[in-house]
């Protein structure tokens, strides 16, 4: 579990095919790797990643064929910048929102543009994310725990302050970058609560008649 305050940035600096899925290897900047441990967490652009080896200024990760394909690590080459996030402690500031490290969908970013000291992102979603997001509620791009400013469809804003663009890979994004969207857990937990006993059936998407049976029309 993490909260989306990057640590550090990162680069790849190695992509092995291993029996048939790959292996990462990561230099870690600045990232404190004193207190890791074989078989730790870490989250790479977001996604949570198992730590099977360790070295001074890097650590190696293991990445499934499922994690390949709906992330964008399957874009990444050798010198890609990652963001980087260590597990959470019972002792760790809970400066963003609860972050799993679970890749719900690619995002592109479709709009940048300057407010004050910050930029102002603009990024379309995949269709099926669209009904997770709203406006004032919580979205991890990248990593990154931010608040969602307005919703429009399956377009999305947020506004990223100097410090955030300064400390992750988002100083470097441009209107056509792929992004990895985590949902609010919560969101995606209402909806599976909100089908109750029909949960056990496959799954057709919110419906009004979902809505009435879960209270929302009178």
């Amino acid at each position: 579990m993490f909260t989306g305050i990057i640590l550090a940035i990162g680069k790849i600096s190695a992509i092995q095919r291993k029996a048939g899925d790959f292996r990462l290897q990561i230099d870690t900047g600045k990232l404190p790797l004193q207190d890791v441990q074989l078989g730790d967490s870490i989250a790479v652009n977001g996604v949570c990643l198992t730590a099977v080896e360790l070295g001074a200024r890097h650590f190696c990760a293991d990445v499934s064929n499922e994690t390949w394909e709906r992330t964008t690590l399957s874009q990444a080459a050798v010198g890609t910048a990652v963001n980087l996030e260590l597990a959470l402690t019972p002792s760790t500031r809970m400066g963003g929102h609860i972050v799993s490290g679970h890749v719900d969908g690619i995002g592109k970013v479709v709009g940048r543009r300057q407010d004050g000291r910050s930029q102002r992102f603009t990024v379309q979603v995949p269709d099926g994310l669209a009904k997770y997001i709203a406006e004032k509620g919580s979205i991890c791009i990248n990593g990154i725990s931010l608040t969602v400013n307005e919703v429009n469809g399956a377009l999305f804003g947020v506004n990223i302050v100097p410090h955030t663009l300064q400390e992750t890979t988002l100083e470097t994004a441009v209107v056509g970058t792929a992004v990895n969207l985590e949902v609010d857990i919560l969101a995606r937990y209402m909806e599976r609560l909100m089908r109750g006993e029909a949960a056990a059936q496959p799954y057709g998407g919110v419906t009004e008649d979902l809505l009435k049976k879960s209270g929302f029309f009178g």
